[in-house]
């Protein structure tokens, strides 16, 4: 029987192993979900609402196993508590919007017509989601998908393969049938074949580039819709006129968090010139303030990367850097943790072009380039310069100036003194390579529903 091993990057054991499910018990599934899901759909929307508040206040129960169990799955560290902030913002905006977004449109009521533009489920919503963020990236489709009337079937990354239990755990506890919400561990050629079959109604993919491009082989001919957040090389720009300090905090927090594992991390950094030199001291000492180690001591700030081979790809790009002219100024000897593996010392780096890999392809680790500029041109044409559209992050006391640089700027996401957020009230979506779709806000919705139009001419009286 084949199975998926998780091997946990706190000290390298199996933590965790799953039999792989096998292709017809896989249609078998989906096959369940498609049956369940009218009856879920017929149910009153306050009451769907309502089941699936509950599944999180059940998920929430579980909030002191979920947050030792992510440190040995994926290593964050313990003192960070989770996901739980971002879990419950995002779910209830989505719940609370719900009436509103999924109400009909009139267009006449009239004594001879009745017109209008309803909204229904897609059926059956397939969510195959990342490692990173493995319960905020999940439930920003599961939740509104729900909502809406849909069956949902969730595949989770290997290295987080207990996240999809816990999920299930908690929404059939809140009250979603066990066929409406399912967790299926899948391996990628039965993934690709139910995709290919025309399984589901909508598929939402968090991961890599190369995923995603195998999502949308998969899909092709059969029209079915995907959202697709893919990779990522976000910049922060610091203008002439910046807060330094927040800045820095700013910065490195977005650069450094969760092991610079973040979809809208920071991974590159230009600075004006008047403040290059001192934003550049700063952050060294901030980063000179972390603490690497074991992510279960309430201490440590940062832990293992997620495998260690993610490591490698960090080092590689900074050997390759530094070979190529670029100065690293951190010491990976003040990181006694730093074991070669997946411990892996943060990294700032200077004198960096973007000829440098670590410049243009995503890291998803704890290291970012920082590079001079003169000015606003400088930067846009720095920021632009890159395959990736996720986020943009601009530091400046001048809001105009950051709308209008927003506007030439190619990311979905443009930020102002601030970064490495994701606002549930706002469409989070991306371009390039970064991929295409849109999640949360009233547009989540619009992805996991089709519009059906009604014009009815009454019978004359």
């Amino acid at each position: 029987m084949n199975t998926i091993r998780l091997i946990s990057p706190v000290d390298g054991c199996l933590w965790a192993e799953r039999p792989v499910l096998e292709a017809d018990a896989a249609r078998a599934a989906v096959a369940r979900a498609h049956k369940a899901q009218p009856e879920w759909a017929a149910l009153p929307l306050d009451e769907r609402i309502a089941r699936v508040r509950a599944g999180i206040a059940a998920l929430n129960a579980m909030q002191e196993t979920v947050v030792e169990e992510l440190a040995w799955q994926m290593g964050r560290p313990v003192r960070y508590g989770g996901e739980f902030g971002g879990v419950n913002e995002r779910a209830e905006f989505m719940a609370a919007i719900a009436p509103d977004v999924l109400a009909p449109m009139e267009v006449e009521a009239s004594a001879r017509f009745h017109r209008y533009l309803a909204r229904e489920p897609v059926g059956v919503v397939f969510v195959i989601a990342p490692w990173n963020y493995p319960y905020l990236t999940a439930l920003n489709t599961i939740v509104p998908a729900l909502i809406a009337g849909n069956a949902v079937v969730l595949k989770h990354a290997s290295q987080t393969l207990v996240v999809g239990e816990r999920l299930a755990e908690a929404m059939h506890q809140g009250g979603v049938p066990e066929a409406v919400f399912q967790n299926l561990v899948l391996d990628h050629a039965t993934t690709e074949a139910l995709i290919a079959e025309r399984s589901f109604g909508f598929v939402n993919f968090t991961g890599s580039v190369g995923g995603g491009a195998a999502i949308e082989r998969a899909a092709a001919g059969t029209f079915t819709a995907t959202g697709l957040e893919l990779g990522g090389k976000d910049p922060g720009y610091v203008r002439h006129d910046a807060d330094l300090d927040a800045a820095v905090e700013g910065l490195m927090d977005g650069a450094m968090f969760n092991s610079g594992q973040c979809c809208c991390g920071i991974e590159r950094i230009y600075v004006h010139e008047g403040l290059y030199d001192a934003f550049v001291d700063q952050a060294v000492a901030w980063v000179h303030g972390q603490k690497l180690g074991n992510p279960l001591e309430q201490e440590t700030t940062l832990g293992p990367m997620a495998h260690a081979r993610f490591a490698q790809v960090v080092r590689e790009q900074v050997a390759e850097a530094v070979a190529l002219g670029a100065r690293a100024l951190i010491d990976p000897a003040r990181f006694a943790a730093d074991d070669g593996g997946a411990y892996l010392a943060p990294q700032l780096l200077v004198d960096v072009d973007h000829s440098m890999r670590v410049m243009n392809e995503e890291s998803f680790g704890p290291v970012a380039g920082i590079m001079k500029v003169s000015g606003d041109d400088e930067a846009l044409a720095l920021m632009n310069d890159s395959a990736y559209g996720l986020t943009a992050s601009i530091w400046t006391s001048d809001s105009d100036a950051a709308a209008a640089l927003g506007a030439r700027l190619e990311f979905g996401t443009i930020f102002q003194n601030r970064c490495d957020y994701v606002d549930p009230a706002l469409c989070w979506t991306g371009c390039k390579n970064t991929g295409r779709g849109a999640a949360l806000s009233e547009l989540g919705f619009h992805s996991v529903t089709r519009p059906k139009s009604y014009h009815l001419k009454k019978a004359p009286q």
